[in-house]
C-alpha cells in the first residue's frame, strides 16, 4: 500500500464481521507499529491483548457510562470534557446519560454497546517511568507525554490497514482507569492511554472528511498569513 493513500484513508472502523484475526496478523501488526517513534526511544507502551470473554465484558461495561455522557454533553453543544469549557453547562448536560443509555438499550447499539465483540481489543498502556513529561510540572492541563504513546497507537491503525484490517483508538476507558488498570492487574507505574478495536471492516469511508490546510496553519504567527492557499 502506497503511504500517502494510507495516510489518507485509515479512517476510524467501527464496525466488524464476525470473522476472527488470526494472531500471526495481529503478530505483524503490532511487529510493523513497534517502530514508531518515543522520546529518547524509551518505547514506554505496553500492549494487553484481550482475549478472556469476561475481561472483554467488563471492558464493555466500563466503556458504557463514559460513552453514554459523551453523547448527553455532545447533544446540549458542548465538547465533551473539553479542558477549557462551561462546567456548570457541562454538568448538567451530563445528568441527561441516564436517558441516552436508555434509548440507546432499545435499539441495536454500535461499538460501544458491543465492545466486547469486536475481533482484536487491545488495551495501550504507559509506564510513566520512562516519559519525558516536559510539562509534568506546568498548573494547566497537559498532553506531551503522549507524543511517546500515540505515534505507536497510530501505527498500529496504519499497520492493521495495511492487513486489510480496520480500527479505533478510545480513550472513554480512561474515566473508569482505576477499575480498567484492575481488571488488566497493571502496577501502579503503568496508565491507561486507550483502548483499541480491530477487526475485518464492514465497510469503510471512501473519502474522509478533514479541514483543509488553510483552515488551520499560518506563517509566524497564530493570526498570521494562511499558509497553503492552494490545497
Amino acid at each position: 500500500m502506497d503511504l500517502v493513500d494510507a495516510l489518507r484513508s485509515t479512517g476510524a472502523v467501527r464496525e466488524f464481521l464476525p470473522d476472527p484475526v488470526p494472531d500471526d496478523v495481529l503478530a505483524r501488526v503490532l511487529d510493523t507499529a513497534r517502530f514508531a517513534p518515543s522520546g529518547g526511544n524509551r518505547q514506554a507502551w505496553r500492549v494487553v491483548v484481550v482475549q478472556a470473554p469476561e475481561v472483554r465484558r467488563r471492558l464493555r461495561d466500563l466503556y458504557l457510562p463514559a460513552w453514554y455522557e459523551y453523547l448527553a454533553i455532545s447533544a446540549a453543544g458542548l465538547t465533551p470534557w473539553a479542558p477549557l469549557t462551561d462546567r456548570a453547562a457541562e454538568t448538567a448536560a451530563a445528568a441527561g446519560a441516564a436517558e441516552v443509555a436508555a434509548a440507546s438499550a432499545a435499539g441495536p447499539g454500535g461499538l460501544a454497546e458491543h465492545f466486547d465483540e469486536a475481533p482484536v481489543v487491545l488495551a495501550l498502556l504507559a509506564d510513566l517511568r520512562l516519559v519525558a513529561a516536559v510539562d509534568r510540572d506546568l498548573d494547566r492541563y497537559t498532553m506531551v507525554a503522549g507524543a511517546s504513546i500515540y505515534p505507536f497507537a497510530w501505527s498500529m491503525l496504519l499497520a492493521a490497514h495495511a492487513e486489510g484490517l480496520g480500527g479505533v483508538l478510545t480513550t472513554m476507558h480512561v474515566r473508569s482507569e482505576a477499575d480498567v488498570l484492575a481488571v488488566l492487574h497493571a502496577p501502579a507505574h503503568l496508565v491507561l492511554a486507550g483502548v483499541l478495536a480491530l477487526g475485518w471492516p464492514k465497510a469503510r469511508a471512501t473519502k474522509l472528511r478533514r479541514q483543509r490546510v488553510p483552515e488551520f496553519a499560518t506563517v509566524d504567527r497564530v493570526d498570521g498569513q494562511t499558509f497553503g492557499r492552494g490545497t
